[in-house]
């Protein structure tokens, strides 16, 4: 990568950084408080009653995919809503027809959405060590889950960007798609628990594979095969990659 590409890419990551440590009480604060009550009511007050989740208290067995809830919904909602400002203010049709590669772009908007969702996530686990102790069964296989699924819905992030036509239009999909994926995604129940029909649903739901690979990780336990839901999250890059460079190469809807 020579000089003036870097500083094209790093220049877009800081203005994507500094837009929401900016408004940090919008951006940062409600996702944290809303997962600190998902903690205290389903986890403390409602866990309680459970009792058990296999080896771990239901508190301990939640936390892991009200992390990787967070971090998802946070790495989408940056890219999709601020890509759109810019092409909504006319302000991306200045970086397309600049000397900046396309490809650059892309990984500009993706990296700032991702450190968006990361950020979130570390001060969920940070609020979650207020109400139990969680284990780290392998630190790398957490780091690598957690990045490379902020990285997956930032790039989908930008293709619901990409489409939408109004700012409504950047909510269908969080409201009516990504929110009952991701609460169907095995976040509050291990899939075991469930008749062998809707096993086979749920298997359906790649949010599952997420969150069960970052319960691995965090924990040892998961309801499905980690080294598939590795190759799918890498396979979901790679298209989601190409996908969204093809669009920023030849949509329409970036030049309207």
């Amino acid at each position: 990568m020579n000089k003036s590409i870097r500083i094209s890419f790093l220049t877009i990551v800081r203005k994507e950084v500094r837009r929401f440590l900016r408004i940090w009480v919008q951006t940062l604060i409600p996702p944290a408080i809303t997962m600190a009550l998902y903690l205290l009511i389903f986890g403390n007050l409602i866990g309680s009653r459970i009792g058990q989740m296999g080896d771990f208290s239901y508190m301990a067995f939640v936390v892991p995919g009200l992390i990787m809830m967070s971090v998802i919904n946070n790495a989408y909602a940056n890219v999709s809503a601020s890509f759109y400002s810019a092409k909504f203010n006319k302000s991306i049709e200045e970086l397309l027809v600049s000397p900046t590669p396309n490809y650059i772009i892309l990984l500009g908007y993706v990296c700032g959405g991702a450190l968006r969702g990361l950020l979130v996530g570390l001060l969920v686990t940070l609020l979650s060590r207020i109400f139990t102790e969680i284990p780290v069964h392998s630190i790398s296989l957490t780091v690598i889950v957690v990045v490379l699924s902020a990285l997956l819905f930032s790039m989908a992030g930008m293709i619901n960007a990409i489409y939408a036509n109004t700012f409504d239009d950047i909510s269908i999909v969080p409201t009516f798609v990504l929110t009952p994926l991701t609460y169907l995604g095995g976040v509050f129940y291990s899939i075991s628990i469930l008749p062998g029909f809707w096993q086979g649903v749920s298997q359906i739901n790649p949010i599952l594979y997420l969150v069960n690979a970052f319960r691995y990780g965090m924990l040892g336990v998961s309801d499905v095969n980690i080294w598939a839901s590795l190759a799918g999250i890498a396979v979901f890059l790679v298209i989601l990659f190409v996908c969204c460079l093809y669009l920023m190469e030849h949509s329409k809807r970036l030049r309207q």
